[in-house]
């Protein structure tokens, strides 16, 4: 068996990677995507190999020469690489695939050895390589029939995102018969460039022949298998974390911050969210409006505060919107002078909007990371600070002060003249929440130096709106931090959302209900791990501290988080080297629904297996 490789396209899209070099030379992880190719081809058992080239083919010729010294490798040069498609490419090496059986891919492919493996190993002769389709997939996709037959290739004009459940993406590997080649693809490849030119795609053929009463060629769908195709930086950037050694991965995943949409195979219990809210009906309302809300500017300042009045039943005097909390917090940590009392470990990016100088911290002397005001009071007494900054629950322990604890910590601040903020993000998950709220006029207004902050995303279960809101009865600092943001700081998905959520306000009671049923039920399944100690908390993530010689082996924090992301593809936050754990193996893990939890629980009862066992 050979394989052709095509590798004559110029790859604009890559921009300054490519002005130089072709695309396959394109170095993912260090190492040029042809390498890590004709690495696999070897490794499978493939002894011969055709490069098609053209855009900078003289450079990629001499560098695969070089590199592969010893492997039967051809070459065929496409002279009109810039004013034709693959399928003059292709043409160009027909005679190649009438002399034996052949795997045919593109050379922008990056994939793990088991998806060769598979296309090799599969008994029927000529198949092509398909997934199910996904959002981060583009180009060519088939529908399927019965015994994978590929009832119909659909290119990307004909695209119907109305029937995305029926695509599978080609994966552009496929496997021919010297007889398929022979007898039916040549044939049609010659007479479709000689109707319809060069300028077209070699997988046009593919879609004549799968039109045929008996087309002789099979969907072989990937189970699980990673691959990814390379078309532009962000392409690259994705594959980077995809097929980063087991070490580097996990880094790779967390300077990302998010947009894990992009990785659906992957489990996040990393960042934060509701599993319960908002409900199916909520979101097909948001559908419905979804072209207007698109094509239409959101409004102001003025009316934004509004809607955020009515959402949370507080005077609109006294709320700013934000978009996200953290454009919030940086305009209200900047607008705070002198030095600032923290509790650690925390979310950081309230202590990051200082200099350390400006800083005073807390730190609890337990190993739960538990605290009362009391504590607080006593500590903080003397200090000199002139803002006081509580997160409550507190990220990423957990910990709760309830509210006759506040109120006597925002009396106590305003008689030392201390300007009190309280992050409420995690409120609405705690026991009893509807009555832990600061959220009030009354209470307010009767401590005028208290600052409120919420994010929506979090408690409400939409971070891509990036929502959230400060509140306070000082109207100047509220006017200040309106002034410091733009007039539109959010988009009109996110003005849409707070203006119909009163609507489905019942409902996101009774989903902060069942979260708070789940993560009962999810704390038993935990606490039946060996090497986790669970720390209670009222908020929607656990802090467990990772116990060492106890059920747990020699392994930490970071080996735990690696392990889940390298062996089951699920994220959980490693605090190690979180400011206020000094080095100490702890992790925070978000809950999720019934099912994902389940699925983590599984996974960390398999590492625990494996502890007992000495595999590990």
């Amino acid at each position: 068996m050979q394989a052709i490789i095509l590798a004559a396209g110029m790859g604009r899209r890559l921009g300054p990677l490519t002005r130089n070099d072709t695309k396959c030379m394109v170095r993912m992880n260090g190492r040029p995507l042809i390498d890590r190719l004709l690495s696999q081809l070897s490794k499978a058992g493939i002894g011969k190999v055709t490069v098609v080239v053209g855009y900078k083919g003289e450079r990629l010729v001499r560098h695969i020469r070089e590199t592969f010294p010893g492997y039967d490798i051809d070459f065929i040069n496409n002279p009109v690489y810039d004013r034709t498609n693959n399928i003059y490419s292709l043409s160009l090496a027909k005679e190649r695939l009438m002399e034996d059986d052949t795997i045919l891919l593109e050379s922008d492919l990056v994939f793990e050895d088991s998806v060769l493996e598979k296309i090799i190993a599969e008994s029927y002769p000529n198949v092509a390589l398909v997934d199910k389709y996904e959002n981060w997939m583009d180009g060519t996709v088939v529908k399927l029939g019965k015994d994978n037959t590929i009832v119909n290739f659909i290119p990307k004009k004909a695209f119907d995102f109305a029937e995305v459940d029926k695509y599978y993406k080609t994966v552009n590997i496929y496997k021919f018969s010297r007889d398929f080649s022979t007898n039916k693809y040549v044939p049609f490849l010659e007479a479709y460039c000689r109707s319809l030119g060069n300028n077209e795609y070699y997988e046009q053929v593919l879609k004549v022949i799968a039109l045929l009463d008996s087309p002789n060629l099979r969907a072989l769908p990937l189970n699980g298998e990673k691959w990814y195709e390379i078309d532009d930086s962000q392409d690259l950037d994705i594959a980077e974390a995809i097929f980063a050694d087991d070490h580097n991965r996990l880094s790779k995943y967390y300077g990302r911050y998010g947009g894990y949409w992009r990785f659906p195979q992957m489990l996040d219990f990393c960042y934060l969210v509701n599993p319960y809210f908002p409900t199916e009906k909520m979101k097909a309302e948001m559908r419905t409006y979804f072209d207007a809300l698109l094509c239409e500017y959101p409004s102001g300042m003025r009316v934004n505060s509004m809607l955020a009045s009515r959402y949370f039943g507080i005077d609109a005097d006294y709320v700013c919107v934000g978009n996200g909390a953290a454009e919030l917090i940086r305009a209200v940590m900047e607008d705070c002078s002198g030095i600032t009392g923290i509790c650690i470990p925390t979310f950081e990016e309230y202590p990051n909007r200082k200099t350390p100088d400006k800083i005073v911290c807390f730190k609890p002397q337990n190993r739960d990371y538990s605290y009362t005001a009391d504590d607080l009071m006593a500590y903080f007494e003397g200090k000199g600070i002139e803002t006081l900054l509580i997160i409550n629950p507190d990220n990423p322990s957990g910990n709760f002060i309830p509210k006759d604890g506040l109120l006597r910590l925002c009396d106590w601040a305003e008689e030392k003249n201390i300007r009190l903020i309280v992050d409420e993000s995690f409120v609405d998950f705690s026991d009893g929440s509807a009555e832990n709220t600061l959220l009030s006029d009354c209470i307010l207004e009767a401590h005028p130096a208290l600052s409120v902050i919420k994010s929506i995303s979090k408690s409400y279960g939409v971070p891509g709106l990036r929502l959230g809101i400060i509140a306070s009865s000082d109207k100047d600092m509220i006017a200040r931090l309106k002034k410091e943001v733009p007039i539109w700081n959010i988009n009109s998905f996110a003005e849409f959302y707070m203006q119909i959520f009163n609507k489905y306000e019942g409902d996101y009671r009774h989903a902060c209900e069942m979260f708070v049923q789940e993560r009962n039920r999810f704390r038993s399944r935990l606490a039946d791990i060996p090497f986790l100690r669970v720390i209670p908390s009222q908020a929607n993530y656990f802090l467990c501290e990772v116990m060492k010689g106890v059920g747990g082996g020699g392994m930490t924090s970071r080996t735990l988080t690696e392990k889940l992301l390298n062996r089951y593809n699920i994220l959980i936050k490693d605090c190690s080297t979180k400011k206020g754990f000094d080095g100490n193996d702890y992790v925070r893990i978000a809950i999720r629904d019934r099912k994902d939890n389940d699925r983590l629980a599984d996974a960390l009862e398999s590492i625990g297996v494996e502890i007992q066992t000495g595999q590990i």
